[in-house]
């Protein structure tokens, strides 16, 4: 029998840090899909992980698996298929490592991806933006950031990865301004900003007093925000401003949908020339 354990450790430190030179949030990826996995492995035989071998991730084994995530932790087919997914990487890397499972490994190969509905966009008009970004109390170090931080968010359609991945010096500001981020699938990303989102940038700048180096949102002892404190701001800023803007009350509001519709301008035109004016539109973002 062939052990899991070193095969699983090779796949992350050899295939994906070394070979394919993955982003931290893949890896985390891979990383939480087969930390369910192995903990359903367990709570239905027993098995630590250290004690599994290759063969005890059968496909009937990793079919269980998917069942229990739609089942039991009630995730979706798209949630379903990346999963899926992680796994199918990690068993075409088994494959060069332990031919003699082939039988086995590609019968987990041939396990198919869900088929997933095409749900409608969901995003905020622009008055509901401007009630939702006049949300934060700008009077206090955390309103001002949040503000700084949704404002740049909803007018160049930062994923929230790549908004808590910034730092200082990815931000450029004054003529041409703009905000450099490497993002999904490691591309890079140089986009123009406003000169409205670029003077309220300005002024969060002048607050952060830290080296170039340092995250651009950060939290109060300096360290970068998480996905989820972005996520945890959005859902509060919405909350509070359902009041005013009762449209926004049927509607779950997420980071995500500010990539949705953004708040923009003719941003090439205006860079060549200072005399174009800045008309407030709304584009979509890809």
């Amino acid at each position: 029998m062939t052990a899991l354990a070193p095969i699983l450790q090779a796949f992350f430190t050899d295939r994906l840090m070394t070979q394919r030179a993955a982003t931290p949030h893949t890896i985390a990826s891979y990383r939480d899909t087969f930390k369910l996995l192995l903990g359903h492995i367990h709570a239905q035989t027993g098995k630590l992980p250290n004690q599994l071998d290759l063969a005890d991730l059968d496909a009937a084994t990793i079919g269980g698996f998917l069942t229990h995530l739609e089942a039991a932790r009630h995730n979706g087919a798209a949630t379903r298929n990346n999963r899926l997914a992680a796994i199918h990487s990690l068993f075409r890397y088994a494959a060069l490592q332990a031919p003699e499972h082939m039988n086995l490994i590609s019968r987990v190969l041939a396990i198919q991806a869900k088929r997933t509905t095409t749900t409608i966009v969901s995003y905020l008009t622009s008055a509901e933006l401007d009630v939702f970004l006049s949300t934060p109390d700008r009077s206090t170090w955390h309103g001002r950031r949040d503000h700084a931080l949704l404002v740049l968010a909803a007018q160049t359609g930062l994923r929230v990865s790549e908004l808590t991945g910034l730092t200082i010096d990815d931000l450029h500001l004054g003529t041409g301004a703009h905000v450099y981020c490497r993002g999904k699938g490691r591309k890079d990303r140089c986009t123009p900003l406003t000169t409205h989102t670029a003077g309220i940038l300005t002024q969060w700048l002048a607050e952060r007093h830290a080296p170039g180096t340092a995250p651009l949102f950060c939290t109060r002892s300096g360290t970068p925000m998480s996905s989820d404190a972005v996520s945890h701001l959005t859902s509060k800023y919405a909350s509070m401003a359902t009041p005013a803007c009762p449209s926004m009350t049927a509607r779950k509001i997420t980071p995500h949908i500010l990539r949705h519709y953004v708040d923009g301008w003719v941003m090439w035109l205006a860079a060549a020339s200072p005399l174009v004016a800045e008309p407030r539109v709304l584009v979509p973002a890809t």
